[in-house]
């Protein structure tokens, strides 16, 4: 419920690329646990872990699915798992690469963008002509080649290759969409590291790394609960016009939890500190 109220309030946000579609950036993040306390989560030797899988919806990076697995499994499976929605944009790294399961989503009328493995066996049918100074190296109709992949796989596939100056290497990308410029294409792919963005901040700001009981429940339903608070500050951010950044909004109702302060008055209080208004009574510390 929290999850499509604020899909609904950011479903007007504009993308990094002129879409009317909707565009989602699948990935995992490894929540590291202490095996001593989590036996049931063993990742490696001496290291336990869980999986969370998320969907992230990139009008207002909301993640739309979550699946916690154990640290073990393969990113792939998720696919068995995930909500297609027809017409919308999947985009996800080449981690996710199984071609039964990325037929599965043409079949569905769903779109995906990846990056290409290096061993990549494939024919090349048609080429367009791409500019070059944006970066475009490529934009080619391919057929897989190889036994397997074509069986599983059997449509044609659109092959762009980018390369990016700023870090100065090659990217490969494979999608199923045939109409988009080839730019937007590469560009859709680099939207993707908003969900990296999104891991980073529920691990920097909310509590998913010390957890209060030891079972798996516990740890879903902790892991379940920061999602719900992230939405939570994300509904209120939009519905209270805060033009503040969410962790500021956290940390001001984590503050003001059990004040009868009303929500709005407690965001819109200005918190900047002028520099400049204690500096006459400031020592010196050393001589300049």
């Amino acid at each position: 419920m929290l999850i499509t109220r604020a899909r609904e309030l950011y479903a007007h946000d504009t993308l990094a690329v002129a879409l009317e579609q909707t565009v989602y950036a699948l990935d995992s993040t490894t929540i590291d646990l202490c095996l001593s306390l989590f036996p049931w989560a063993r990742f490696r030797r001496r290291k336990g872990a869980v999986k969370l899988h998320t969907l992230l919806d990139l009008r207002g990076n909301i993640p739309c699915f979550i699946r916690i697995t154990h640290g073990k499994t393969h990113d792939v499976t998720v696919l068995d798992h995930l909500p297609v929605e027809p017409g919308a944009f999947y985009v996800m790294d080449r981690g996710y690469i199984d071609f039964a399961r990325l037929y599965t989503l043409t079949t569905r009328a769903a779109f995906f963008v990846t990056r290409a493995k290096r061993n990549l066996d494939f024919t090349c049918r048609t080429r367009r002509r791409v500019d070059k100074t944006t970066g475009l190296r490529s934009d080619q109709t391919i057929v897989l080649a190889g036994v397997k992949s074509a069986e599983s796989y059997p449509d044609p596939l659109r092959r762009v290759t980018f390369y990016d100056t700023e870090q100065k290497r090659g990217f490969v990308f494979l999608t199923n969409n045939f109409t988009l410029p080839a730019l937007t294409i590469a560009k859709l792919y680099k939207s993707r590291w908003q969900v990296d963005l999104f891991f980073k901040w529920i691990k920097q700001n909310l509590r998913i790394k010390a957890f209060y009981g030891n079972n798996p429940n516990a740890v879903k339903t902790q892991v379940w609960i920061a999602i719900s608070v992230y939405v939570l500050v994300s509904i209120v951010k939009r519905e209270l016009h805060v033009d503040r950044p969410l962790s500021d909004i956290l940390q001001i109702l984590s503050l003001t939890l059990f004040e009868k302060t009303p929500l709005s008055k407690a965001l819109s209080i200005k918190t900047e500190h002028d520099s400049t208004s204690d500096c006459h009574s400031q020592l010196m510390l050393f001589d300049l």
